[in-house]
Formats: C-alpha cells, structure tokens, sequence
C-alpha cells in the first residue's frame, strides 16, 4: 500500500521567503535550481500574507524580526488559511532559537540562523520537505488507514509500520527504538490495568513518538560528536514536528499528545511546553520512561548499555523530578520482579546497528 500510493505525493513544492535580504534569496535561488523546489520572496509581512492567501504554498521561511516589528498576528492569520504551511524562523538572536516554548505558542516548525545559508537553512529546509513529504502522505493514505483499521487490524498494522520506513531510513536507531518504547509502554499499562484502547494508543504513540525527527537535519541526527547548544536546540524540535505532521490525519489525534509530550518532565523543566506533574498527558507520561529506558539501555556509539540495577537507581534519583513518582514505582517494581519480560521485548527488537 505505501508504495502504491507514494506517487500520490509531489515533490514541486513551494516555499515563500519573508526577508528583504537579496543574497539570502539569491543563495535559494541558486539551492533551487538543483532542488526543484519554487522559491518566491517577498520584502513585507503583508505582502506575504496577501499571497498565502492567493497561493498555496508547502513552507514558509520568516525573518524573526518581521514577526515582532511589522505584524505579531502574521502567524495567527496565516494559520487560519493553511494551517499545513511549514514554517521556519530566519533569526540572529540565540536566544530566540532555543525557546522551544516560543515555537509551541507561534506554531512554527523550525528556527536556524541566517548567517550561513549553506550549512544551517538549505539543511533545515531539505529536512522539513522530508516531513511535509510525510504529511502529504499520511494525509493521502488517511481514508484507506481508517478502512483498515476498521475491518482488518493487521492491514491496519502493516500499513502503519509501512509509513514509518522513510523515517527510519535516516537513522537505523529509531526503529528497534520505536519498537521496544511501543512494547515496554504497553507492558506498563497492561501492569496500570488500562482499557484496551488506551493500550493500542500507547502502541501507535510508542512507534510515532519519534516521528518528528524525520524533520531534523541528518548532520544533527546522525552526529556522533557532542551537539552544540543550537544543535540540541534543533533536536528538541522533533516533539513540534511530529505533532504537525499527524495534525491533518484523522486516525493519529489520539497520539499526538504522545508524539507531542513525550520528552515534558515532571517538575516542569522539559520541553516543548514546560507541563508540569499531572498536567502532561497521562499516556505522554508513560512514553516518557519507556523511552528513558530504552534509551539508558540501549548502546550508544558514545557508551555501552547501562545494566538494569544503575537504570533502577536513575529513576529512583529522577523520580518525582524527571518521572511521574506512581508510574516510576510501577515500572520500578517491573523492572525488579518481570525482568523476563522487558527482556523478551529488548531481545526481540534488538538492533545489530545501533547509534
């Protein structure tokens, strides 16, 4: 089914350019010819309302100062006419760019600096067609996943694994992850005596939660050194992004707040919302430590596997900080008395190439 229907999604996209900066444009323009993607630049907020407006068009690239100085609703009033346009702030102030509560409040999908066009926008842009590409296609494929899910669960289920194959193809880590966040979540629930569609939410959720990295740019993901602070900045898009691109499929809403909230803490200092305690999604909050577990016991080319009594001792130390406190004593006392479990899950969906 994937492949049958890929061809339903094109790939003459088109991005509008809010910036007065001529060798910005021009820099684009040159990107463009070999891309095949259409640039159009305009100098003002309103004209670039005006033509969204007349236009269609798959992403916009916004001069942060514009946002402030000349239209603060810019962003609202676009919204309301697409509201599936993929933004990307232009900006030279760093603090802007790691305020990923900023992105949330303005709906915006990305920030990079302007200052190097070549290594931080083409990038950025190229990563965000990835993610548009995959909304277009979930969006496509939305009445045939209903049919599927409705009258054949394992159609459903093979049509879904289908779709995360152009996200997985970036980083060989995601998929074994995905699998086991999916499994270990539903493990905790089942020990949570959750109802059967709260289970399947989890499931879905686990495997799309990392969905919205298809949107970063493969020399942040697949970087083996230390990120830099506007790299992470990056990387801490990817909860925006994934909710952006199941936003228009009527058969992921129940998951968007996981695919969303996954990486929100506790006490509040997460992101890409700062929700604090019972505040964050119930389901997010499981996802939350079935991630971190995998994470910790998943080996990374910067370090080995931690062995299960030091995860147990980190979420006795994150406990009520990073992690719900209830939830982390029942997977705490999992851990502890069904390690055959978490064991039969790690082993099933081991990865032999693990970043």
């Amino acid at each position: 089914m994937f492949k049958d229907d890929s061809n339903l999604v094109s790939n003459n996209y088109k991005v509008i350019v809010v910036d007065n900066e001529i060798n910005l444009f021009n820099s684009l323009s040159s990107f463009s010819e070999k891309s095949g993607y259409t640039f159009t630049n305009v100098s003002n907020t309103s004209e670039a309302l005006d033509l969204v407006s007349k236009e269609h068009f798959d992403m916009m690239l916004l001069d942060s100062v514009k946002t402030y100085d000349y239209n603060d609703k810019l962003i609202e009033n676009i919204r309301k006419i697409n509201k599936e346009l993929y933004i990307i702030l232009l900006t030279n102030n760093t603090d802007f760019s790691t305020s990923s509560a900023n992105f949330n409040k303005l709906d915006i999908q990305g920030c990079c600096y302007k200052n190097n066009t070549t290594n931080t926008i083409i990038p950025l842009v190229e990563s965000g067609m990835d993610a548009i590409s995959q909304m277009k296609l979930i969006k496509s494929l939305d009445s045939k996943i209903s049919k599927a899910h409705t009258s054949n669960n394992q159609a459903y289920l093979e049509t879904i694994q289908a779709i995360r194959l152009s996200v997985e193809a970036k980083d060989a880590y995601i998929q074994g992850h995905s699998d086991r966040v999916s499994k270990y979540s539903m493990l905790l629930g089942k020990y949570l005596n959750l109802s059967n569609k709260d289970l399947k939410i989890l499931e879905i959720g686990g495997l799309f939660h990392d969905i919205g990295k298809i949107g970063i740019p493969n020399y942040i993901l697949l970087k083996t050194s230390k990120l830099t602070k506007d790299e992470y900045s990056q990387i801490k898009n990817h909860p925006l992004i994934g909710a952006h691109i199941l936003s228009n499929s009527s058969n992921f809403k129940d998951i968007i707040p996981i695919v969303k909230y996954h990486h929100e803490r506790y006490d509040g200092l997460g992101y890409p919302c700062k929700l604090e305690g019972r505040n964050i999604p119930f389901l997010a909050r499981i996802t939350s430590i079935s991630d971190a577990f995998d994470a910790m016991t998943s080996k990374r080319i910067y370090r080995d596997s931690l062995p299960f009594n030091v995860v147990k001792k980190e979420f006795q130390k994150n406990k009520g900080t990073q992690f719900d406190p209830e939830l982390t004593d029942i997977f705490l006392d999992i851990l502890t008395n069904h390690t055959t479990e978490i064991e039969q899950i790690k082993n099933l969906y081991s990865m032999k190439t693990q970043k």
